[in-house]
């Protein structure tokens, strides 16, 4: 019976490692996105905040559900970003997007890019720099996403 149960189980956490998450959309217009956040910042007196990576990225993943449990984190981004996510994979690499946002998929992914609300690139960030262990540090993140407010380049 023991068996059994940790067969079933294993079985389970082998499908759940295995399940496609779908934070990502490859079919998504980014270009059109990137635009309407932009139009949004610019009302909103806010920057834009891009995430570029892929729901076949360990750590795109660990970054979107690092950002969204801490409350604190969530809040800064809302007050001060418009936030798009920009699919890179197979599917999509979105090279034209890539290529105007000056090619930060050359630091791995995720990678993070600050436009100001005219739409110009004002940082681009290795999430790697980010990184403690394997996972994110929050004061790491907090000084980055403060550091690149509206208000903080005043």
């Amino acid at each position: 019976m023991k068996r059994l149960l940790l067969l079933n189980l294993l079985i389970l956490l082998g499908l759940m490692a295995y399940a496609q998450v779908n934070i990502y959309n490859p079919n998504a217009d980014a270009k059109a996105e990137i635009a309407a956040a932009i139009n949004k910042a610019k009302q909103e007196n806010k920057h834009v905040f891009i995430q570029i990576g892929g729901n076949w990225c360990p750590w795109c993943v660990k970054l979107h559900n690092f950002m969204n449990a801490d409350s604190t984190i969530s809040e800064i981004l809302t007050k001060n970003y418009v936030v798009v996510k920009v699919n890179y994979s197979k599917e999509n690499k979105n090279l034209d997007v890539l290529k105007k946002l000056e090619k930060p998929q050359r630091f791995g992914f995720p990678v993070l890019v600050i436009l100001n609300s005219n739409g110009n690139r004002i940082h681009t960030q290795d999430s790697g720099l980010l990184e403690s262990g394997d996972g994110y540090d929050r004061k790491k993140v907090l000084n980055f996403l403060k550091n690149w407010t509206p208000e903080a380049l005043k």
